[in-house]
């Protein structure tokens, strides 16, 4: 079965701030749009920002942070699987904008069944994105 692109939509506080952050910070391509929403392609993922407007220009939605490996992972959160070449290329991108980590790109379980290099940032919403590469890619869900 060859894997198809995953939907994902999420809430933001304003749509023109959206398309500067995921189209100009991560580069993602626009699809379709209304003023209400826009379409993303996020490495060939479909991912949809809706406004909200009870959220306001100040909003900024709370997350909850487990403990994973060392570090407080805020969930809810989403991401992409890159390869490890994109990994590098994207985390150069978010270096080169200055983005706020919420995890700096590290090595998640070195040496270990499903070592990953990951990272965390927040959109301006709010909203938590992880991106993450494994070099053994049939480790993804290694336990």
């Amino acid at each position: 079965m060859s894997l198809m692109p995953f939907h994902i939509a999420v809430q933001v506080r304003d749509i023109p701030e959206a398309r500067r952050f995921y189209g100009g910070v991560l580069g993602c391509s626009e699809g379709r749009s209304a003023p209400e929403w826009v379409d993303f392609n996020m490495y060939g993922h479909q991912f949809v920002c809706h406004l909200n407007p009870q959220l306001g220009p100040a909003g900024r939605l709370g997350a909850h942070f487990n403990p994973v490996d060392g570090h407080g992972v805020p969930v809810p959160h989403c991401g992409v699987v890159l390869s490890p070449p994109d990994w590098q290329q994207l985390t150069a991108r978010l270096r080169q904008a200055s983005v706020e980590w919420v995890i700096e790109p590290c090595v998640r379980f070195r040496g270990l069944p499903g070592e990953q290099s990951t990272l965390f940032i927040l959109d301006p919403t709010g909203n938590a994105l992880e991106f993450k590469s494994f070099a053994n890619l049939d480790q993804l869900f290694a336990n």
